[in-house]
């Protein structure tokens, strides 16, 4: 989903800012051919912070250069500003983000034409290139408990609007705002609730949910919480939801000057499922392991 949006406010500030800072050692790549130093930057919440340390430690068991982290740098816009002003070298963007946000278009839910748009426009546009995606899709999705779930035998959200009346929904105030968000949603399936839905906070709403306050919430599909509270993904089945998947981006002196962190990055490609990714943030948020320690042994078993 489109989350770090909202912590831009400060985006042409920091850019001022950042233009000095972009004319010292701590750059996207080095600026002489003896410095073989990558910056390596994220977004700031968990799964950013995760997917930077995953860049970071690919490029450094596949390649000799040196990663540099500069992680929890802010929202969509800063991270994009930092990458053309050269002042970070790669960090993992959403397809869908990237596509209203930057691009500025309608939203889609064909993930493969998301993808060769956001590729295209961006390689022509900024000079830079987005890599293969790494396999899961961070976006909206219906969310109900898992018992529940199996009482009723649903699966998809097109089953839900069966017992959609007799079910209280609590959203967040933007899914509720949003173009792609409940009104359209409602359209799409006739969905139809015993009441209108509970506005939330959505960092409440899954504990809410599987407290038995409300029965349906709209959440960030790759949230941690979902398996450890027991609750279940409803399948998008009329694909309303846009897709937002996740791939890394480098610069144009990046590809250009390392081409071998364009391989060693390439071999992420479709390695991190959802219900992966859902994981990889419950252990950081929800058992408050070390990411680098969480990356290093995903790393592992996935033979990276």
């Amino acid at each position: 989903m489109m989350r770090g949006l909202v912590r831009c406010a400060g985006w042409a500030a920091w850019g001022m800012a950042g233009a000095a800072l972009g004319m010292t050692q701590v750059a996207g790549c080095g600026g002489s051919d003896t410095d073989r130093t990558i910056v390596v930057g994220s977004k700031n919440f968990t799964e950013q912070v995760i997917l930077g340390e995953l860049l970071a430690q690919q490029i450094e068991a596949r390649t000799h250069l040196r990663v540099v982290r500069k992680l929890n740098l802010g929202g969509t816009f800063i991270c994009h500003q930092a990458l053309l002003a050269g002042q970070i070298g790669a960090y993992v963007e959403y397809t869908g983000t990237a596509l209203t946000a930057i691009l500025q278009s309608p939203p889609s839910s064909d993930p493969e034409a998301v993808y060769r748009k956001v590729r295209d426009v961006y390689r022509t546009r900024f000079g830079l290139e987005w890599l293969p995606p790494l396999g899961f899709n961070n976006t909206f999705a219906i969310i109900i408990r898992g018992e529940e779930a199996s009482r009723l035998g649903v699966k998809t959200i097109s089953q839900l609007t069966q017992h959609a009346s007799r079910l209280r929904a609590g959203f967040g105030y933007e899914f509720l705002e949003r173009a792609d968000g409940f009104s359209g949603l409602s359209r799409v399936y006739g969905l139809r609730f015993a009441k209108a839905p509970r506005v939330m906070d959505l960092a409440l709403t899954y504990q809410a949910l599987a407290d038995r306050k409300v029965d349906v919430i709209a959440g960030d599909s790759t949230n941690g919480l979902i398996a450890s509270l027991g609750l279940t993904v409803l399948t998008d089945d009329k694909r309303y939801f846009p897709s937002y998947q996740a791939a890394p981006v480098v610069s144009a002196a990046v590809r250009t000057r390392f081409p071998e962190l364009l391989v060693a990055l390439s071999a992420l490609a479709g390695t991190v499922t959802d219900e992966e990714m859902r994981r990889l943030n419950y252990l950081v948020d929800g058992e408050r392991r070390d990411v680098k320690g969480v990356v290093k042994e995903f790393r592992a078993a996935k033979r990276l």
